[in-house]
C-alpha cells in the first residue's frame, strides 16, 4: 500500500478516535468478531483499506468479497477479530471509507454499462471534483467501479480551461505548452476554436457545457476536415444517468462526470457483532 494512503488512514483514525474512545474502553477486555455488511447492492471498492484499519490496531480480518465485486443486500464482506474496544473504535472510520468508496464505484459502475449499450469506445472519467484529503480513494473508487482517471493533480498534465483563457489566449497558451509538455488539454466554447485547438495540436479538446447536438457537429466538421483523428474530444458538464448515453452517442471519446465523486451516495453498510 501507498505510504500516503497508510498515512491518510491513520489521520482519519485519529480524527475520529481522538484521545481514546472512552464508550468502548468501558467494555470488558474480551475478544469478539464482528461482520461487515451490506444492506443494499452494489459494487465493493475499499476492503484492503478497510482491512489496514483494523489491523494497524491488531485485529485479524478475513475479506469475503473483493474489491469490485457485486454484492446484493445482506452480504457479508468481511469477518474482523480482535478486542471489543479495538473493534468498536475502529467500526466508523472503516465504515464510513467503504460505504464512500462503493457508493462511488456502483455509481461509476452504472454509469459505464449505460455508456456500453450504445458506444463501448467512449471511456467514462472522474473529475478533481473530491473531497480534499479523499482523492486517492475517489479515484481508486472509480477504476475499481470501470472507470478511469482524471488528473490527480495539477501537475500531472496541462488543462486549459475558460479561466486561464480569461487571462491569454488559446492559440498562444497550447505553443507555449507544447515546448514543455506531450499532453495538452484544451477547454473550447465553439467550432471555430476547437479548429482552432486541433491545428495547434492540443491532443484532447473539452467541449464543456454542450448539448450532444453541438458536440456532433463539432465532431463531424473535425472529420470533414481530416483533424479528428489527431485529437481525443472529451464531453463534460451536466452529464448523468439521464443523458450520458446520448453523448455516448455522439463521438466523443471520453466522458467526464464530476458527480460520480463530488455528490456519491455512500453503499449502506453494518458491522454487526456476531
Amino acid at each position: 500500500m501507498h505510504i500516503r494512503a497508510r498515512k491518510a488512514l491513520d489521520s482519519f483514525l485519529a480524527e475520529d478516535i481522538g484521545n481514546g474512545d472512552i464508550t468502548s474502553n468501558l467494555l470488558p477486555r474480551k475478544k469478539i468478531s464482528a461482520s461487515i455488511i451490506s444492506r443494499q447492492g452494489g459494487i465493493v471498492a475499499g476492503v484492503q483499506y478497510v482491512k489496514f484499519i483494523f489491523v494497524s490496531r491488531g485485529c485479524k480480518v478475513k475479506i469475503l468479497k473483493k474489491d469490485g465485486s457485486k454484492i446484493k443486500t445482506n452480504q457479508k464482506i468481511m469477518i474482523v477479530s480482535g478486542f471489543a474496544h479495538t473493534i468498536l473504535s475502529c467500526e466508523r472510520t472503516a465504515l464510513n471509507l467503504l460505504s464512500r468508496m462503493s457508493g462511488i464505484a456502483t455509481q461509476t459502475n452504472h454509469l459505464v454499462n449505460k455508456i456500453k449499450k450504445v458506444n463501448p469506445k467512449v471511456k467514462l472519467y472522474s473529475t478533481r471534483k473530491t473531497v480534499p484529503g479523499l482523492r486517492l480513494f475517489d479515484k481508486e473508487a472509480v477504476e475499481i467501479g470501470g472507470g478511469n482517471r482524471h488528473r490527480m493533480s495539477l501537475d500531472e498534465m496541462v488543462m486549459i480551461k475558460d479561466n486561464h483563457l480569461a487571462v491569454a489566449g488559446l492559440l498562444e497558451l497550447i505553443q507555449k505548452a507544447r515546448k514543455q509538455y506531450r499532453t495538452i488539454e484544451a477547454e473550447v466554447e465553439n467550432l471555430n476554436d476547437a479548429i482552432l485547438a486541433a491545428k495547434a495540436g492540443a491532443s484532447i479538446i473539452m467541449l464543456d457545457n454542450r448539448s450532444p447536438k453541438e458536440i456532433l457537429k463539432i465532431v463531424n466538421t473535425l472529420k470533414k476536415l481530416h483533424l479528428r483523428d489527431k485529437v481525443r474530444i472529451e464531453a463534460s458538464g451536466g452529464i448523468d444517468s439521464t443523458n450520458i448515453q446520448s453523448y455516448a452517442r455522439t463521438g466523443v471519446d471520453m466522458i467526464s462526470v464530476g458527480k460520480i465523486t463530488s455528490s456519491a451516495s455512500g453503499l449502506d453498510l453494518s458491522l454487526e457483532v456476531n
